[in-house]
């Protein structure tokens, strides 16, 4: 039997008892011959209550201060994990991500990994110890400082350990039974999906699918590492992530899944010159305040004027920073105005199959017309058709897309255990 990598969330470890059935999953895998290495997220809502408690002591924590605090939480399910396993009658080691090898560059709040250097693993799983690792952490490569990295942070550590110990597999576990053709909380009759391609879990994953984070999936398809997305909470076979089929022959589905997200907003630049350099002039000011943009659309200049209007959406929470950012590049660049709207919604049709069947933009965009909803943006890819919507449209267009295209269940089959879909 090889090296498996398990991670589990925060709903799964949310507490005592959560812990205890978690340590008793590890310890089967243990019996049946693996080498085990176990990555945590903090317990429950603690990152969060972690947070609540830095803004209440200082509206701008210091970036170094933040991540020593939220990093705590994570060595609270670790150490108390490693107890539980103990008392199982198995050896367990905790490592917090510095003391495991995470090397990360110097970015606080949200760092990327830049080496896994997993010695100190190696050696507690060559003395037949099970091995527990704080996730979302790690240390800086330079100056050595803690760091985190950023929402989806304990997914890329699971990962990045797969790929540096060289496992068979890197098995999320979370509070849903793998991943569904849309999120369970908002279409009942979503369908789990038995296995996924790269591409397209990367698209959904991009797209607002929270079973997944994108930086996950693109670090396993960088180094080949299937994963096994499965519920703690029950005993089920999940959804295989990899790339080619895992177990019995899947065939590839024309449309894969139905994705949206709440979480951006739209700017539109209004009266821009239509002319060479304005665009990236508008560009890199936003990409010099560190901002990631998603749609862009540039209208049509009007004749008249010789002057259009670019819209383009990012994360609500880098609005303001971003608004900002243009404000003074206003003098150079000779815009008139900005727009900014934070009621909007994202919903994505991902399936790699829609390269070669004719009429699927057609199918979406008439069970979008038919649901009576409205369209902002759109955006399309090889495997993929995004459209930006009133946010108090997406559910209803969620469904309506997911009903269009086959995909609804003939039973309620999704169940979020742990009430989150994470």
């Amino acid at each position: 039997m090889g090296l498996v990598v398990q991670k589990y969330g925060g709903s799964s470890v949310a507490d005592a008892e959560g812990i205890k059935r978690v340590a008793k999953r590890i310890v089967e895998a243990k019996k049946n011959g693996h080498q085990v290495v176990v990555v945590v997220s903090a317990m429950g809502d603690t990152t969060d209550e972690l947070i609540d408690l830095a803004e209440q002591v200082s509206p701008m924590p210091a970036g170094r201060e933040f991540d020593m605090l939220l990093t705590a939480g994570e060595r609270i399910s670790m150490a108390l994990l490693a107890m539980a396993i103990k008392n199982l009658g198995h050896e367990a080691q905790s490592f917090t991500g510095s003391q495991a090898g995470v090397i990360t560059d110097s970015v606080h709040n949200k760092a990327r990994i830049i080496d896994v250097t997993p010695g100190r693993i190696r050696v507690a799983l060559d003395e037949g110890n099970i091995a527990i690792v704080a996730g979302f952490q790690g240390v800086s490569q330079d100056k050595k400082d803690i760091t985190t990295l950023g929402r989806g942070g304990s997914d890329t550590t699971a990962v990045a350990l797969a790929a540096a110990l060289d496992a068979e597999v890197c098995e999320i576990y979370t509070d849903v039974d793998g991943v569904f053709t849309a999120d369970p909380r908002v279409v009942k009759k979503a369908k789990k999906i038995d296995w996924i391609s790269f591409e397209d879990m990367l698209e959904l994953a991009a797209s607002g699918s929270k079973v997944l984070l994108h930086r996950c999936v693109e670090y396993a398809r960088r180094y080949n590492i299937p994963i096994h997305v499965r519920s703690s909470f029950s005993g089920l076979q999940g959804t295989w992530v990899s790339n080619e089929p895992t177990g019995d022959k899947v065939e590839q589905a024309i449309i894969s899944g139905v994705a949206h997200d709440t979480s951006e907003a739209k700017i539109t630049v209004v009266g821009v010159p239509d002319k060479p350099g304005e665009a990236a002039a508008i560009f890199r000011a936003v990409a010099d305040a560190e901002i990631n943009i998603d749609m862009i659309v540039q209208n049509v200049s009007a004749a008249s004027t010789g002057l259009t209007d670019i819209s383009f959406t990012l994360p609500k929470a880098e609005g303001r920073k971003a608004i900002d950012a243009l404000e003074k590049a206003k003098g150079s660049i000779g815009f008139d105005s900005l727009r900014y709207d934070d009621q909007i919604g994202k919903i994505s049709l991902v399936g790699a199959g829609m390269k070669t069947n004719p009429g699927v933009t057609a199918d979406f965009f008439r069970a979008l017309s038919d649901a009576g909803v409205n369209i902002e943006l759109i955006s399309t890819s090889e495997i993929r058709i995004s459209v930006v919507t009133r946010a108090d449209d997406v559910n209803e267009a969620v469904r309506a897309v997911h009903s269009a295209f086959g995909l609804d269940s003939d039973s309620d089959e999704a169940v979020v255990y742990g009430g989150t879909g994470r």
